[in-house]
């Protein structure tokens, strides 16, 4: 069974109350992370991992105290798994609904052949997108490529080399997290879904990591949409050589247009 970490805030012992009670109606255990309150940040935390010249080059708008916590909390999350050498963890923001059987997901994710980085197990407002390539599982489950990665960090499960390579690839960010790990020709770290999702976003839940923000931010409509047309180019190679790979690699006459590879072989 692996490791489930539960990021939240300690002054939010009502969610981590929820949290312990849904993973426990499934007979699961949990390790809470200490997420990092952006609000009490110094100047000199801030920067040590945040850039403000990567935001203005790669981002359209300055990130509150709340998402660089938030984005912080993960990375604490992700260095837990690196020092603790744990084969994956489950990351899990303390506004999740399990939906399913964790332990079926669990099952398919330690019998999946190839080597994995990351797998979303939710999505950012239980939205949906369009899938490129899809590989059957047990369970009734399969293992997705989006024709681009899904965002939220509401759960997800994350390897060693996975932590380890998000880790070397973010220690300057300049965007909120689950939008830098869309960017998978940076992070060399592509993304599967597994679905149908066992967990979902609880919507009527502000996100506690996120929501402390001085002000409203203006975006700038035209900054946004230059680099949302970048974003687009970028990811339509980088998704096709992940496909590419997965056919190659790992197709079987079961799949749907192919099964699924890692980014990298």
């Amino acid at each position: 069974m692996p490791t489930i970490f539960v990021i939240n805030l300690e002054r939010s012992p009502e969610r981590l109350a929820t949290s312990q009670q849904q993973l426990a109606s499934h007979g699961l255990c949990f390790e809470r992370i200490d997420a990092v309150d952006g609000a009490t940040l110094t100047p000199a935390q801030i920067n040590s991992h945040y850039s403000a010249r990567l935001n203005k080059e790669k981002y359209h708008y300055p990130l509150s105290v709340g998402q660089i916590g938030c984005y912080l909390s993960h990375r604490k999350a992700w260095q837990t798994i690196v020092d603790r050498q744990l084969d994956y963890a489950i990351v899990l923001e303390d506004d999740f609904i399990l939906e399913e059987s964790l332990t079926d997901t669990i099952s398919n994710i330690e019998q999946l052949q190839p080597d994995w980085q990351m797998i979303k197990l939710s999505a950012y407002q239980n939205r949906t997108r369009p899938i490129a390539y899809q590989a059957p599982l047990r369970h009734q489950q399969y293992l997705v490529i989006h024709k681009k990665l899904m965002t939220g960090c509401c759960a997800t499960a994350i390897s060693y080399d996975g932590a380890k390579q998000l880790l070397a690839a973010t220690e300057k960010f300049g965007r909120p997290v689950d939008c830098d790990l869309q960017h998978i020709w940076e992070t060399q770290v592509a993304g599967y879904s597994l679905m149908p999702y066992p967990f979902a976003q609880n919507c009527e839940q502000v996100s506690d990591i996120k929501a402390r923000s001085a002000a409203d931010i203006k975006k700038s409509f035209f900054a946004r949409k230059a680099q949302q047309f970048t974003s687009a180019i970028n990811n339509h190679f980088a998704t096709a050589a992940f496909i590419k790979n997965a056919k190659r690699t790992f197709h079987t006459p079961k799949s749907k247009k192919g099964a699924t590879a890692p980014f990298y072989s």
